[in-house]
């Protein structure tokens, strides 16, 4: 099954209290594309996976497991974003 980076997606980690604690609210962000999610759930926030997060892409909703088996994929480009128009530009 393809897999469409570009959708927009979000991304809910759960915060936590201290151990055996009540979790608090969610923390909550909209991304433009589903690829920024990955990348930031893996390269800057790897603590998502522990803490539970996951991400929404339209109707889907992926687990932290998904998210870094979408990273691993093949189809994920790790080259940095760089917006249609700065592609045009060159």
């Amino acid at each position: 099954m393809a897999f469409d980076y570009d959708s927009p997606a979000e991304l809910f980690i759960p915060k936590r209290k201290g151990i055996g604690g009540a979790r608090s609210p969610i923390t909550y962000r909209r991304f433009a594309t589903a690829g920024e999610v990955i990348r930031f759930a893996v390269e800057e926030f790897p603590a998502a996976r522990t803490n539970g997060a996951w991400m929404q892409v339209g109707e889907e909703r992926f687990n932290s497991d998904e998210i870094y088996r979408l990273y691993e994929s093949s189809g994920f480009s790790r080259r940095p974003n760089i917006s249609r128009q700065d592609d045009r530009a060159r």
